[in-house]
């Protein structure tokens, strides 16, 4: 039997849009949003030393650039009327300059990151190790760079972003959720934090740990209700360890610790040890 390929082509097209792309014009392209991050996140770092070498504005310009075509693809993807209008190219426009303008403020909180890897990991020989090495570094910077976009409003893009990091490193952020200064997720893997998830300043988790939802209530066609608080609030200066889980929208007081496979569905004072 041989095979027509134009037609199994059609048919695998057809089907997909239908059920996915619907009638939309554009979808953003991952390979380009994943390389455009990737060149960001070595800008941000100054590494390898191609990022401080002569032209390098020139190419942090053709980032913006690639970007700008991407968040377009993704408001056209989104939008009601599946239109390339001129109001969504001046709104992408608008947003990646916004969002470059925010990359030192981005860089300023990396370098926290990196500070409190350093002095909240005895092993760690330098600074430098943390930058290079460390997978929760890594998975927090892309996360920044992702929630930076994410509070413009931008869609598809910051999740294809922080599950990127996730695929590299094991450690699942969710663009939205908020994360202060100087934040260490010691070895990383299998770490989740959720959409809603707001965390302090100076707060430290160990492998495993999960800051989840419990189940969430349901509309009247049996659809989970979207857009409801519904993970942890974690204050500054929390040390939470290895394997345990905190869920729903729970307080975590400032300079608690929790130790290793707990369960916390309840709040926890500030200063507590369990």
């Amino acid at each position: 039997m041989k095979t027509d390929f134009n037609a199994l082509s059609k048919e695998l097209k057809e089907a997909f849009n239908r059920r996915f792309h619907q009638q939309a014009k554009f979808t953003p392209d991952t390979k380009t949003v994943v390389a455009v991050v990737a060149d960001l996140k070595d800008y941000l770092f100054q590494y390898p030393p191609l990022a401080r070498r002569f032209g390098a504005a020139r190419r942090l310009a053709q980032c913006a650039k690639k970007l700008e075509k991407q968040i377009l693809n993704a408001m056209c993807f989104m939008c009601e009327t599946r239109g390339d209008c001129t109001l969504c190219k001046a709104q992408a426009k608008c947003i990646t300059q916004r969002f470059f303008a925010q990359l030192p403020q981005i860089q300023r909180l990396i370098i926290s990151d990196v500070q409190a890897a350093f002095e909240g990991d005895p092993a760690a020989i330098s600074e430098v190790e943390p930058l290079l090495c460390y997978p929760g570094v890594l998975a927090v910077a892309y996360y920044r760079l992702a929630h930076a976009l994410q509070t413009q409003g931008v869609q598809l893009i910051p999740r294809i972003i922080t599950e990127y990091a996730h695929s590299l490193t094991g450690i699942d952020i969710h663009p939205g959720a908020q994360i202060g200064p100087a934040f260490f997720i010691d070895h990383g893997t299998g770490v989740v934090i959720g959409e809603t998830c707001v965390i302090g300043a100076h707060v430290k988790l160990y492998q495993g740990v999960t800051l989840g939802a419990k189940s969430f209530p349901l509309d009247e066609n049996g659809h989970p209700v979207k857009g409801i608080k519904r993970h942890p609030n974690i204050g500054n200066h929390v040390i939470i360890y290895a394997e345990t889980t905190v869920l729903g929208n729970v307080n975590i007081g400032d300079g608690a610790i929790l130790g290793a496979n707990k369960w916390i569905t309840a709040d926890v004072p500030a200063g507590a040890k369990v």
